[in-house]
């Protein structure tokens, strides 16, 4: 019997430059990757394996983009620049009204 070579699945996929654009730009934008994956047609796998720094550049431009808003609304004067720095400290120093004051 001969030995058939056989290939599984659908083709290989490979990102073009376009396509990554796309995704780091998605990405940027908060859209979802389910939403990512049915522009491009692949797979949730295929997406983070092939895109995984695009996904990563996109977030983080985000992120700063987010932390850029709200540290403009901390500068303010009014009750939303309070609930937006004590946000601030919270999540990206730790601070926590649960915690013992420091002792000194």
């Amino acid at each position: 019997m001969e030995h058939l070579h056989r290939t599984g699945g659908r083709p290989r996929h490979h990102p073009s430059p376009t396509d990554r654009r796309i995704v780091q730009m998605l990405a940027g934008q908060a859209v979802p990757q389910p939403e990512i994956c049915r522009i491009l047609a692949v797979s949730p796998k295929t997406l983070r394996k092939a895109y995984r720094r695009e996904l990563d550049v996109g977030a983080a431009k985000l992120e700063a983009a987010l932390v850029g808003q709200l540290l403009r609304l901390a500068a303010g004067t009014d009750d939303v620049a309070l609930r937006a720095i004590i946000y601030l400290l919270r999540c990206r120093f730790g601070w926590s009204r649960y915690a013992p004051p420091p002792c000194g």
